[in-house]
């Protein structure tokens, strides 16, 4: 696939076509790291920690946090 770089504005840019971007699984107004190396531009989605909403709405926006944990019988030198 090739694609051809124009201008835009004071600047350049380039279209990505829809099945590149969910095939790298961008969507619209992500946020990339844009990294260069010998004449190769690389575009990479930063790694981000997600918040405890985000995390919560995984399992319905219920997190059971309350109450007591069971972590099983003692196997070392514990004591209980």
């Amino acid at each position: 696939m090739q694609a051809q770089v124009k201008a835009w504005g004071n600047s350049q840019g380039i279209r990505i076509p829809k099945e590149v971007l969910q095939e790298a699984a961008f969507s619209v107004d992500d946020v990339l790291d844009v990294k260069v190396s010998k004449g190769m531009i690389t575009l990479v989605k930063p790694f981000r920690h997600r918040t405890l909403e985000e995390r919560a709405a995984e399992y319905g926006g219920m997190l059971d946090i309350d109450g007591e944990f069971d972590w099983g019988e003692p196997v070392g030198r514990e004591r209980w």
